[in-house]
C-alpha cells in the first residue's frame, strides 16, 4: 500500500459530513476529525501548520511547505474536507479490484490525499522548490456554502495560482458553470373548492410558469453556446402550493435550479426570466435563495503558470466541467484558479463512491512532477 493509498483509506475512516446534511450534534458531522489528523500528518513531516477558524467547531488547516530562499510565488493546493451523507458502512474503506471504495474518496478525499502526499514527497525530496511557496489549504463547507473558500478569500490570501481539488479524471479545468437557485412565488385568491370560480389558482399560474421555464426558456438557454461549457441549463426542482384539495390555493413556490455560464449574473438571469413572464402575461415574485454568490468560473489557459501545469500534464487544450466548486470563489478574490484531480465526477455522491488507485497515485505523481519543475 503507498502512502497515497493509506492517507486516503485513513480520511474515509474519518467522518467529517457537512452538518448542514445532518440533524443537530451528529458525531458524522464536521470537518475537525479529518483537520486535527491531516495537521499531526503535516507536522509530522516537518510542514508549517495553521488552523485558521471559520465556523463554531470548523476550521480551514493551512499547510505550509517553505522555500529555502525568498519567495517569488505561491502555489494554492485547495481540496475540500467536507463530503456529503452517507450511513455509516460508508466510512469504512474497502479495496477491491484496483478501486478504494468509501464516502469521500473521490470527493474530494483523494485530492486531498494526492495533494499532501505531493507535499510531504516534495519536502523530503531534492527537487523541492527554492522560491516557490506551496499551500495546501484544506477547506470547510464545499459542499454546502463555500464558507472556507470564502474566508480565505475575505482575509486576504494571495497566490499565483490555485490549483483546486475536484474529481476531473486528471484533466487541467478552466471553466465551470456557476450555481444560481431561485424561488418564485405566485399568488391568488382562496375560495370554496366548490366556487373556484370566486377565488384564483395560484397553482394553475404556477403550472403555466414551469412549464414556460422547462420548454420556452430552455430552449432560450440552448441557444446560447460556450466553447467549454456548452449551454445554460434550467431546472424546476421543487414545487409547493396549497394545503387541502376543497381550497383554491392563494399561493404556490418553486423552487428552480439554473446553471450559469461565465459573464451570466443573478441580476442578469432575474431580469431575462421577467421578461420572458411578461411577454406570456404572467407575473412571479422572484427571489435567489443563495446567501452568496456562485458565479460560473473561466481563467485564461494562456497565464503562464496554467500553461506550465497543462504541459506538464501533457494536455494541449483547456476543458470545463458542469458543476461548480471553490475555484470560482478564489477567482474572484483574484487568484487565477483552475480544477484538478483524481477520480470522476460520476462517482460522486453516489452510494458506492470509489476512486481509481491508479488514478489516484497518478495524481500525485503529476502534481510532484509539476510543482517540482518550479523555481
Amino acid at each position: 500500500m503507498t502512502r497515497t493509498e493509506k492517507l486516503l483509506a485513513e480520511l474515509i475512516a474519518l467522518p467529517s459530513v457537512n452538518p448542514a446534511f445532518l440533524p443537530v450534534r451528529h458525531p458524522n458531522a464536521g470537518e475537525k476529525r479529518v483537520g486535527d489528523f491531516l495537521a499531526a500528518t503535516a507536522a509530522h513531516a516537518g510542514l508549517d501548520v495553521e488552523i485558521r477558524p471559520v465556523l463554531p467547531g470548523r476550521a480551514n488547516i493551512i499547510i505550509r511547505l517553505r522555500p529555502s530562499q525568498t519567495v517569488r510565488q505561491t502555489i494554492l493546493l485547495a481540496p475540500h474536507l467536507d463530503t456529503v451523507g452517507a450511513d455509516n458502512t460508508c466510512f469504512i474503506p474497502q479495496r477491491k479490484n484496483g478501486r478504494l471504495h468509501g464516502r469521500g474518496a473521490c470527493d474530494t478525499k483523494g485530492s486531498v490525499a494526492a495533494m499532501l502526499s505531493a507535499v510531504i514527497e516534495l519536502a523530503q525530496s531534492r527537487s523541492r522548490p527554492q522560491s516557490t511557496e506551496i499551500v495546501f489549504a484544506g477547506l470547510i463547507d464545499e459542499e454546502k456554502g463555500q464558507a472556507g473558500s470564502r474566508a480565505l478569500a475575505t482575509a486576504g490570501f494571495k497566490a499565483d495560482l490555485a490549483i483546486v481539488g475536484e474529481p476531473t479524471r486528471l484533466q487541467v479545468i478552466t471553466a465551470h458553470k456557476g450555481s444560481l437557485w431561485l424561488e418564485l412565488e405566485t399568488k391568488g385568491k382562496a375560495a370554496h373548492g366548490a366556487t373556484p370560480q370566486l377565488g384564483k389558482n395560484a397553482v394553475h399560474s404556477m403550472a403555466r410558469i414551469v412549464d414556460l421555464l422547462e420548454t420556452e426558456y430552455a430552449a432560450q438557454l440552448r441557444r446560447r453556446q460556450h466553447q467549454l461549457l456548452g449551454t445554460g441549463t434550467v431546472n424546476v426542482g421543487k414545487i409547493s402550493g396549497g394545503t387541502q384539495p376543497n381550497i383554491v390555493p392563494d399561493r404556490c413556490v418553486i423552487g428552480v435550479d439554473r446553471r450559469t455560464l461565465p459573464g451570466e449574473t443573478e441580476a442578469s438571469v432575474k431580469r431575462e426570466i421577467t421578461a420572458l413572464l411578461a411577454a406570456h402575461k404572467l407575473s412571479a415574485k422572484i427571489t435567489g435563495t443563495k446567501s452568496a454568490p456562485c458565479a460560473a468560473l473561466e481563467t485564461d489557459a494562456k497565464l503562464p503558470l496554467v500553461r506550465q501545469f497543462m504541459k506538464s500534464l501533457g494536455q494541449t487544450k483547456p476543458c470545463g466541467v458542469q458543476y461548480f466548486c471553490d475555484a470560482s470563489v478564489l477567482s474572484a478574490a483574484g487568484i487565477p484558479s483552475v480544477v484538478f484531480g483524481p477520480g470522476d465526477i460520476a462517482q460522486a455522491h453516489t452510494v458506492d463512491e470509489w476512486i481509481s488507485l491508479a488514478s489516484l497515485e497518478r495524481g500525485k505523481d503529476l502534481l510532484v512532477r509539476f510543482l517540482g519543475s518550479l523555481p
